[in-house]
């Protein structure tokens, strides 16, 4: 390798985890602004508003990004199963925030490649080996320490955003019906449409009138939300995966911050405890993959 390539090499990991970690704080943020929003709104209406709100601004990104052949897809039905997915997972989440602690729930999210793992081997019938499968046993181990079933302290709300990394597993997994000739940029726009549309038709049964006050949260929950998602897709396309992947998991800082500051929550060491350990977990699944690969 010359010194020319090392150094773009270079360029493009450090470009890459500051990318990954603007992108995770923003989904953050995103989250931060859910949680807010969920003690006057329904999941369901406030995903509309967001993705409603989102769909210009994913849109141009495909645009400027992608051309106009990322305003076209093979498999539009593809895509609307994926947009429900994604909706029945981030309504889920926001549910479980409306009665969780910002950090708890996050840390709980962090089970998706754990579960991606399972349903790669029990649904498609790939080739799991023994040290992936010691990860996935690490990790449910983790998110027991979390959730605690049977203790005093034990919140059926937990249970909100495990199911939403089932679903959220089961989304990048869908992924693979997607025709490969197709950009990430045009998966993005897909997903937020098909998002937008299905939501829309289930907002309007339990609407609420919007509140003047709460404008400014739906725009910044899009902007954040789109924002995440962009910088955090970029990161994947500059630097190799097994680099920024595990910068996703400074949501847990940003989450206990944003939880600390607005709302005054602190987790409890058990919730470190099974985040450290869930985390451990995809740490392992996230260089075996790689490994497998290479």
């Amino acid at each position: 390798m010359t010194a020319q390539a090392e150094t773009d090499r270079g360029r493009g990991a450090a470009n890459g985890i500051v990318l990954m970690c603007l992108g995770v704080a923003s989904l953050c943020v995103n989250d931060a602004i859910g949680k807010t929003l969920t003690a006057d709104y329904t999941p369901v209406q406030i995903l509309f508003m967001r993705n409603l709100l989102a769909l210009p601004f994913a849109l141009l990104i495909a645009i400027r990004l992608g051309g106009r052949r990322a305003l076209v897809s093979r498999r539009p039905g593809a895509h609307l199963v994926r947009g429900g997915l994604w909706l029945c997972a981030a309504s889920l989440f926001f549910t479980g925030l409306s009665q969780l602690g910002l950090a708890e729930a996050t840390a709980l999210i962090f089970a998706a490649p754990v579960f991606m793992t399972a349903l790669s081997a029990l649904v498609l019938k790939e080739q799991v080996g023994w040290r992936r499968w010691s990860a996935v046993l690490l990790g449910f181990v983790g998110v027991l320490v979390v959730v605690r079933p049977g203790s005093a302290t034990f919140q059926p709300a937990s249970l909100y955003p495990i199911a939403t990394a089932l679903l959220y597993a089961a989304l990048m997994l869908s992924a693979r019906w997607i025709d490969r000739g197709e950009s990430v940029w045009t998966m993005m726009l897909y997903l937020v449409g098909a998002g937008a549309l299905l939501s829309g038709l289930t907002a309007s049964v339990v609407w609420v009138p919007l509140q003047r006050e709460h404008l400014w949260l739906f725009v910044g929950i899009a902007i954040f939300g789109t924002c995440g998602m962009t910088l955090m897709t970029q990161a994947f396309r500059v630097a190799e995966a097994t680099l920024v992947a595990p910068f996703d998991y400074t949501a847990l800082l940003w989450a206990s911050l944003l939880g600390w500051t607005l709302w005054g929550e602190t987790p409890d060491v058990y919730t470190w405890i099974g985040a450290a350990i869930i985390i451990a977990s995809g740490m392992i699944i996230i260089f075996r993959e790689a490994r497998a690969l290479r």
